[in-house]
């Protein structure tokens, strides 16, 4: 009895030493895995970005956002996602071509409800993906109201271009360093959620980073907010890259002069660095959309211009997509179907008065019932989105 007695604590000490051996190997599994994964991958190459740009089609597509919805929360949000208007009007773009749609997300949408968030992303994607197109999300934005706010938006303001868009993350967000563990969090498990996806085109990870408003909220805007935006854009990249995306990440540059990189602000040095891929904005003229290409072909990666189509300016399907089609560089315009975000009105409808439509529209490619705006411009994307890709 007494050998048995001692056999047996003997055997269970061993038994207790295997299994704490055994977890302890577990921890270090679990360690080096998250040591592989959570190592940030570099910035890609010239050769790797145009590896993957070769792979590609033609981007040609719009901002999206459903005539349904005035903003990102709205459109986000559960009791306001609306997938059959989503399908409907993705259904419109692929019949005139389109293969690509740039998506803005929010912060807030994460926060309040993160697996939500990810489920109807799942369901936009299973949609796009039906209509044959690739998304490029967005994850902050600097433009419109600074002090967004989760739960039932507000109604628009008549004949108010993008009277309902907020800024992500807002001001006070912004100013409160205690919630960039939050962002970080955001930012981090949104792209992991879908790092491997094929059908998201890539990850754009801040629009128009250092834009003030103009008249529309600069009252109420914070004369430092660029300065605040500059390290927070630099730890959205790196935050970005931690989780490995298999998609490029971007950040496309917007105003200023890019001629000269010894000169160029540090805000844009930065996008322009940071970015797997080059974006830009331009709502001018044909000659200053080739300048800007030009430009930023010293980069040697693929160009897309994720924002254009302002028909007074100048910038117009006919002037632009011709254009873009000799340099190969994709092509996204604002706006898509006329809707709560009334993009149709100028920017200017923030100084003065409409009580109608425009004459000439200023956004948008189809009215609300899928008419488009101007047939000619349809068919020509159309045109010529089938000669180069090959439809």
């Amino acid at each position: 009895m007494k050998k048995i007695n001692f056999f047996i604590p003997l055997l269970l000490l061993c038994i207790i030493a295997g299994c704490k051996q055994s977890a302890k190997n577990t921890e270090d599994i679990a360690e080096e895995t998250t040591v592989e994964t959570t190592t940030p991958r570099e910035i890609w190459s010239k050769e790797k970005a145009n590896e993957w740009y070769a792979a590609q089609p033609w981007f040609v597509g719009a901002n999206f956002n459903p005539r349904t919805a005035i903003n990102q929360l709205e459109m986000w949000q559960e009791d306001t996602f609306d997938p059959e208007t989503i399908d409907q009007e993705l259904g419109w773009a692929e019949n005139i071509g389109m293969n690509a749609m740039r998506v803005y997300l929010h912060d807030l949408v994460h926060k309040n409800d993160a697996e939500g968030m990810y489920k109807r992303m799942d369901q936009f994607l299973k949609i796009a993906d039906q209509h044959q197109i690739k998304i490029l999300f967005v994850l902050f934005d600097s433009c419109w109201d600074p002090f967004p706010e989760a739960g039932k938006q507000r109604a628009p303001k008549p004949h108010v271009h993008n009277s309902g868009w907020v800024q992500s993350p807002g001001q006070k967000a912004l100013k409160d360093e205690s919630q960039y563990p939050r962002l970080e969090k955001y930012v981090k498990e949104t792209i992991a959620q879908f790092a491997n996806d094929d059908r998201i085109l890539g990850w754009d990870v801040w629009n128009e980073p250092d834009n003030m408003t103009g008249p529309s909220y600069e009252a109420v805007e914070i004369p430092n907010k660029a300065a605040l935006v500059l390290p927070l854009l630099k730890k959205t990249f790196e935050w970005a890259r931690s989780v490995n995306p298999s998609q490029p990440l971007t950040s496309g540059v917007w105003t200023g002069d890019w001629s000269d990189p010894n000169t160029m602000q540090p805000m844009h040095t930065m996008q322009l660095e940071q970015s797997d891929i080059i974006t830009f904005h331009n709502y001018s003229d044909p000659a200053d959309f080739e300048k800007n290409i030009k430009e930023l072909q010293r980069y040697g990666k693929p160009i897309i211009c994720t924002e254009y189509m302002a028909r007074p300016n100048g910038s117009t399907f006919a002037g632009f997509l011709p254009v873009a089609k000799k340099y190969n560089v994709g092509m996204i315009n604002w706006g898509f179907v006329d809707g709560k975000s009334q993009t149709k009105y100028p920017w200017d409808s923030w100084t003065k008065t409409y009580t109608a439509e425009p004459e000439v529209w200023f956004h948008e490619v189809f009215r609300s019932n899928g008419e488009p705006y101007d047939p000619k411009e349809t068919q020509l994307i159309r045109e010529l989105t089938s000669e180069v890709n090959g439809q």
